[in-house]
Order: C-alpha cells, then structure tokens, then sequence
C-alpha cells in the first residue's frame, strides 16, 4: 500500500465499539481519518501501526503500508511506530509471540527516550523462539545484495496468462548494523527512519554544474 491515500473511491468506517474502527481504506486513510474525524478531542499521544505480518525491512519499507502508518503519523504532529513480526517459512514456525512478548517493554522505552520529530521508529522482531531473543539492536536501514522480488506466469482455465508476484526465500549478505543482519541473527530490530529522501552528496556535486541554491550555513 505505501502511502497510498484513497481518493478516487469512497472510503467506509464501521464502528466495532466507542474507540474501534474498521476502514475498507489504505493504512493513511486509517490514520488520517482517526485523527480528524473519529477521535474526539485532543490527538493520540501515539501511533502504533501494525503489528504487521511479516518483516518490513531494507529496500522493502517505501512500499510498506505499516510505515506508511507511522509516517502519516508523524507527518500529523504525532510520535509513531511501526511494528512488524518476520513471518517464518513454514506454518509450524513461531509468530507474534516474540512481538506480543517484547514489544510493549520496547515502546515504553522508546517513549522515555523520545526522538526528533521528523522521524519514525520501525521495529521489526525476529522468527525464532522465545527463548532465543535475546537482543534489540538500534539498526540502519539495509539494501539486498539479491532480487528477492519476482513474478510467476500461470495460465488460468480459459488459456489467459496472469502473473502471481512473491519474492524468493533467499537471504542476501547483508553489513553489520543493517536491520537486514539484526533479523537474520535474531535481534530485535530498531531503525529510526524518516520521509526526506533526497540524497545530499549527490545534490552537492550537481549544484556545481547545473546551478541551484548554496546550503545554509
């Protein structure tokens, strides 16, 4: 979903009780709308987004729905955090117990730490016992070294072709402190993320050949 906002259909709430809402909308719709439409009176003190069904890590977070939470969050004038639990390769596999069991202490933690304003928290807990986590590590935002992401053509009754997208179960060779690396090893992954996308060298270097404003000091 990203940070995809609905605009071109109507958007449904239904109302489960006084403060649970279902929306058919994206993740931001859900955000935006709890915000200036169904909340009443003052803003949340936070915003929790997800916890997601699986891993929302690397080159992955610009299309996750779960950030996009977060970030529409932030950009509301309101602490936010995405929350995401790695999902294993086979039904019998751990899941959620590790983010049932250690998310709450982390978010407090965090909420006592604080951060700037202009930023989200993307945590991400690993596939493995209880038992065997036994870490959280503050990361940065990792790059795969392989295309994981893929699509399969099948043909349907009739003889159409369609295409069904996935992504390949294959680990990459991920940097120390990357979330990419936290995960594979079985910490807790903590990265601090923000909106701006610009790539500042590269703006420095073509400001010297095609013009543009110099940086304040």
């Amino acid at each position: 979903a990203s940070r995809a906002l609905t605009l071109a259909d109507p958007v449904r709430v239904r109302t489960i009780d006084p403060r649970r809402f279902a929306i058919t909308g994206t993740p931001t719709d859900c955000v935006m709308l709890g915000m200036t439409e169904l909340i009443e009176g003052a803003k949340p003190d936070l915003v929790l987004s997800g916890v997601n069904r699986g891993a929302n890590i690397a080159e992955d977070v610009t299309m996750s729905g779960t950030v996009a939470g977060a970030i529409e969050g932030m950009a509301m004038g309101v602490p936010s955090i995405a929350l995401s639990q790695m999902g294993g390769l086979h039904p019998s596999d751990p899941f959620f117990e590790v983010a049932e069991a250690f998310a709450p202490g982390i978010v407090k933690r965090l909420i006592e730490i604080g951060w700037p304003k202009d930023v989200v928290m993307n945590l991400n807990f690993p596939n493995r016992p209880l038992g065997e986590v036994t870490e959280v590590e503050v990361t940065r935002q990792g790059f795969r070294d392989v295309q994981v992401r893929h699509a399969e053509r099948r043909s349907d009754l009739r003889g159409r072709d369609y295409y069904w997208m996935g992504f390949r179960q294959e680990k990459s060779q991920p940097a120390d402190g990357t979330d990419l690396l936290a995960l594979y090893e079985g910490r807790i992954s903590v990265t601090p993320l923000h909106i701006d996308l610009t790539h500042a060298e590269t703006v420095f270097n073509m400001r010297k050949v095609l013009g543009g404003a110099p940086p304040k000091a």
